[in-house]
């Protein structure tokens, strides 16, 4: 059977900045804040929704931990299910994993994002049916880069060694610990050069991807 394509999501297949950006803004204008630039929240994404609170709170200035940090998260939490509206796929991606499905390779999300808005945004994109399995970061207890939450993924895909497919260094950790070939997509979140992560290949058009996971799943060289 050929092997599980695990993704990420958040700047793998979908480009989500512009929906997380205006989130964050509205939760920071209702505790009184200024509004923050897209490139500074795009630095924040990627470790969870706890962590884009601590990141927004420590970028004006606040306690990240502080007494707002529990209220903020409830606001965001509350409204990122319909975070959606601005949200685009990729440029390729059904594509990419309708040829994956065909080839018979089980497919799953691994991500950060609470699992229920992750569900929605891919219903939403009509991304969903594609995918045997989606865990989000609130289904354990851990977050990527721990081992947990890929092993997870791939249980329900019915095991396998995975091909990891992310954007950033989060992700290329979460394929380090679990000893997956990791595929890097250049055009997502990431802060780090490159050639800095540990990735078999590196792509930025998605019509490139089925071809690379056969040569890092090792089906032909």
């Amino acid at each position: 059977m050929p092997e599980p394509v695990v993704f990420d999501l958040d700047g793998t297949l979908i480009d989500s900045l512009a929906d997380i950006h205006a989130a964050s803004n509205r939760v920071l204008a209702a505790e009184g804040f200024a509004a923050l630039t897209a490139a500074e929240v795009r630095g924040f994404i990627g470790k969870g929704v706890p962590h884009l609170i601590a990141r927004l709170l420590g970028a004006v200035g606040e306690d990240p931990q502080g007494p707002r940090h529990a209220r903020m998260l409830a606001a965001f939490t509350a409204g990122y299910a319909d975070a959606v509206g601005l949200t685009r796929a990729y440029p390729g991606v059904e594509a990419a994993l309708e040829t994956l499905a065909a080839a018979g390779h089980p497919l799953g999300v691994c991500t950060n994002k609470p699992e229920g808005p992750a569900r929605a945004v891919l219903a939403h994109l009509d991304l969903l049916r594609h995918f045997g399995s989606v865990v989000g970061g609130d289904r354990l207890a851990a977050r990527k880069p721990d081992l947990a939450v890929l092993a997870a993924c791939v249980a329900e895909l019915g095991g396998g060694r995975p091909v990891y497919v992310g954007d950033s260094e989060v992700d290329a950790e979460t394929a380090r610990r679990a000893g997956a070939p990791f595929l890097l997509y250049t055009e997502g979140y990431r802060s780090a050069p490159v050639a800095s992560l540990p990735a078999v290949a590196a792509f930025s058009d998605w019509s490139d991807l089925p071809t690379l996971v056969a040569r890092a799943a090792g089906l032909h060289p």
